[in-house]
């Protein structure tokens, strides 16, 4: 299984190069409008964002093993896991409205020091040291994934005009390099924890650096934007939830994120127990996981390239997802062979694949359909049901015959992925159509094509 491993992140190594190479190719156009403005624009938001999710990768391979090694059973163990989740649903939501009201780049900056705080916490043995850093944890995970987003759109359309179609561009490069970042966390973990030995609390000692100078550099780097400011906090709160209701592509696309990430997290805390078998090194699983979301990216720029809309991406990505979630409905059996066990983990690779290809998909939607004035705050709330849904699953596992027997919960992930297939159908519908009714709404609205004819005038006045 060992040997595999290491075989395996090799392979995918080449495969993700390769499958970059052809990216690029069908990119060049796209990439050549960006030279001055766009580009430093770009390099602005990467350096803080890929500190933070380097912060945060280093933190994803040992945190199972870390509990497992201060002793604690696996319920205990899911337990610390839906408490990160619970203070998501909890607090998560208020943290767009506040980021809105307040100002993204201040709860950038808090986002830094809360999560410095949960990294800490990991070096306490104690049962409840480690209950407040994962109710931190989902706080600071809450701003990860809608304060820096949500920051980066309002620079790129209202404070510099870029055409939105360009969003699309930028969340394809951050996937990527997420995923060369994840794959270095992956190995740093495994070098620090393993081959030199300092335990599995070592990651989050090393995490502590990227996230601090990522709160430092946000300091002197970012301006300050907001959203919708008029509004009081409670009602902004609720503002979020009556535009998803009121506004069917929303309610479908929040809907569709749900149940696929529902899916994601539920496979983050089974990943170890399925596959860790004592020699097992899992900070190479988790580079080799890393590795094929990279190969994602570069297939959502092929498929992109080729004429596939971000919607029919996302279709596939459930796709993809239900049938690695078949798969390990038969594979996670009690008292699964070292077969099944390699057949999990080719299985696991499809999803990450998935994965992958979903984050572009899934930033360039929303920032597309999510209104700007609200944006962190809509967010915020399609993570309630996920985190709703992976707390009871979690919590399923202290029941002894669950517990035991996996497979009964990737049954339940392959039924949230084969629902969301059938909403993100009806998803593309709904978006076409709007689409149809904006085109006759704003027929001399400028297009790519015209943006990027400005564009290579600006960088030609600039020469000359």
């Amino acid at each position: 299984m060992e040997l595999m491993i290491y075989g395996t992140f090799l392979v995918l190594s080449v495969v993700a190069y390769g499958a970059r190479q052809v990216a690029n190719k069908g990119e060049e156009k796209k990439t050549s409008v960006s030279n001055i403005n766009f580009k430093s624009f770009q390099k602005s938001f990467f350096l803080v964002y890929f500190l933070a999710l380097l912060g945060d990768w280093l933190q994803g391979p040992y945190v199972y093993k870390l509990y497992a090694f201060y002793g604690f059973k696996e319920s205990q163990i899911a337990v610390l896991y839906v408490a990160g989740f619970a203070s998501s649903v909890l607090f998560g939501t208020c943290t767009g409205p506040l980021a809105d009201l307040w100002g993204r780049r201040k709860m950038a900056i808090a986002f830094s020091v809360i999560y410095t705080f949960c990294c800490l916490t990991k070096m306490s043995p104690n049962f409840w040291w480690l209950l407040v850093g994962r109710v931190f944890g989902g706080i600071s995970t809450s701003m990860l994934f809608s304060t820096f987003e949500s920051w980066y759109v309002y620079e790129h359309s209202e404070r510099h005009g870029f055409p939105s179609e360009w969003i699309g561009i930028t969340f394809s490069i951050t996937t990527f390099w997420n995923g060369m970042l994840a794959i270095l966390a992956g190995i740093i973990s495994n070098v620090t924890a393993e081959t030199l030995g300092f335990g599995p609390v070592a990651p989050f000692v090393v995490a502590l650096l990227p996230l601090v100078v990522c709160g430092f550099m946000v300091v002197n780097t970012w301006e300050e934007n907001y959203g919708n400011r008029k509004a009081n906090f409670g009602g902004s709160c609720l503002d979020g939830l009556r535009i998803i209701f009121a506004d069917e592509q929303v309610m479908l696309l929040g809907a569709v994120q749900s149940l696929l990430e529902s899916c994601m997290y539920i496979f983050v805390f089974l990943w170890t127990p399925v596959l860790d078998t004592g020699s097992t090194p899992l900070g190479m699983v988790f580079s080799c996981f890393m590795v094929c979301i990279m190969v994602g990216s570069a297939i959502f720029s092929i498929l992109a390239n080729r004429g596939f809309t971000e919607a029919e991406i996302l279709k596939n990505c459930l796709i993809m997802i239900s049938a690695s979630m078949a798969v390990c409905c038969y594979t996670t059996r009690p008292g699964a062979s070292v077969i099944d066990t390699c057949i999990s983990f080719i299985a696991f690779l499809v999803l990450e694949v998935a994965i992958g290809m979903y984050f572009p998909a899934i930033s360039y939607l929303r920032g597309v359909v999510i209104p700007e004035s609200n944006r962190a705050n809509v967010m915020n709330w399609f993570r309630v049901p996920m985190n709703v849904i992976t707390c009871g699953a979690l919590l399923c596992l202290h029941v002894d015959a669950i517990s035991k027997d996996k497979r009964i919960v990737f049954a339940a992930c392959f039924v949230f992925a084969v629902t969301g297939t059938f909403l993100c159908k009806r998803f593309i519908a709904v978006f076409r159509d709007e689409e149809r009714k904006t085109d006759v709404e704003e027929p001399e609205k400028p297009g790519l094509l015209e943006a990027e004819e400005k564009e290579e005038k600006l960088v030609e006045d600039v020469e000359q």
